[in-house]
């Protein structure tokens, strides 16, 4: 997973450097834009059947990086690579005893985003969110006991992911961008040629402020 990421980051440099030397003198909606950002995930899980389920949507982080590559005067890719906290958490009865369960799942999410400018200060993305599972809690709290199990999971296989669709909008100022995105997940890789698409799937509403470098 470090190697990953490594990589990633690597890669998104030396072509965010090719890139800006090309476009020095281009105007300002056509710059390129490297940032950071930070905000929250709100998300859940939902049951693709049905099958009346239900479970509470919890909060978590979200922080990273973006980089805006314009290729036309109103169009732009806008790759990013994030930590992403997602989950849920549930209530429940057991032998006449109130519990409460939380799931966080850390991921890293590498959305690849279409990017629609239609003026320099706002812009409409869409586009696949490739994300890779690094942590995953489980509490359990009731009147009786309580618990925690916390697994961490290897993703050094690149092909080994989910996949999820994303959308939002980004509004930037002179050096500050406030994104909101929403997103779930369609399918999961298996690494080996094969793909599943699992009955409960995490959606995530997310909000962000960023500061362009």
């Amino acid at each position: 997973m470090k190697k990953l990421i490594l990589t990633t980051i690597v890669l998104i440099n030396i072509l965010g450097s090719c890139i800006a030397q090309s476009q020095s003198k281009s105007t300002t909606k056509n710059n390129l834009k490297l940032g950071l950002k930070v905000g929250a995930n709100y998300s859940n899980v939902f049951d693709s059947k049905d099958d009346q389920f239900h479970a509470d949507s919890k909060f978590g982080l979200a922080v990273g990086g973006f980089l805006s590559i314009p290729f036309a005067e109103y169009f732009a890719f806008q790759p990013e690579l994030l930590f992403s906290q997602k989950g849920f958490k549930g209530t429940g009865s057991i032998l006449g005893s109130p519990y409460e369960f939380t799931r966080t799942t850390s991921f890293i999410d590498v959305p690849l985003l279409f990017a629609i400018k239609p003026s320099e200060s706002f812009t409409l993305l869409v586009g696949p969110q490739y994300s890779y599972l690094m942590t995953q809690r489980d509490e359990f709290t009731s009147s009786i006991t309580s618990g925690a199990q916390q697994q961490e999971f290897n993703n050094d296989n690149i092909r080994k992911n989910i996949l999820s669709v994303l959308t939002g909008f980004d509004i930037t100022g002179k050096q500050i961008v406030f994104g909101a995105r929403v997103g779930w997940d369609i399918q999961n890789n298996n690494g080996d040629g094969t793909s599943s698409t699992p009955r409960y799937k995490n959606v995530w509403y997310q909000a962000t402020i960023g500061f362009i470098l």
